[in-house]
């Protein structure tokens, strides 16, 4: 994928994990760690349920942790596909005795439309996160 075309992905996805992370995994954050004093602080608890609570208390987040990383591979398989399909298509071209000047620019039409594609997914992926992110952190 062209560097820039790359470039303008990895700002937007950046920008959408910081907002994430602010907004939504922070809190969750203070939550478990709040949550865990608490279960440090029951002096009659054994060590095994003092433990146990903690695993309790962080259950969440590790959650949020795993359905952001979860959601970030998906949308990553699907943009390397897209631009998959634009090398085969430019590799046919090729064979089909195509200019190579002509094949290039194909190609990076076509790997710009990838990114503008996946580019505009990203508000509805964030959007569903955050549901998802808010559902958890009750």
């Amino acid at each position: 994928m062209a560097e820039l075309q790359q470039l303008r992905v990895q700002e937007a996805v950046d920008s959408m994990v910081k907002n994430l992370e602010r907004e939504n995994i922070r809190k969750m954050q203070g939550l478990m760690f709040r949550c865990s004093a608490g279960c440090c602080e029951d002096s009659q608890a054994s060590m095994q349920q003092v433990h146990q609570c903690i695993e309790r208390c962080h259950a969440p987040l590790a959650q949020a942790q795993a359905l952001v990383t979860s959601e970030l591979e998906k949308f990553q398989d699907r943009l390397a596909r897209c631009t998959l399909h634009c090398n085969d298509k430019a590799k046919d071209s090729i064979d089909a005795g195509s200019k190579e000047l002509q094949v290039k620019r194909q190609l990076e039409s076509c790997v710009t439309k990838c990114v503008d594609d996946h580019m505009n997914l990203i508000p509805t992926m964030t959007k569903k996160m955050k549901e998802s992110l808010s559902s958890m952190g009750k």
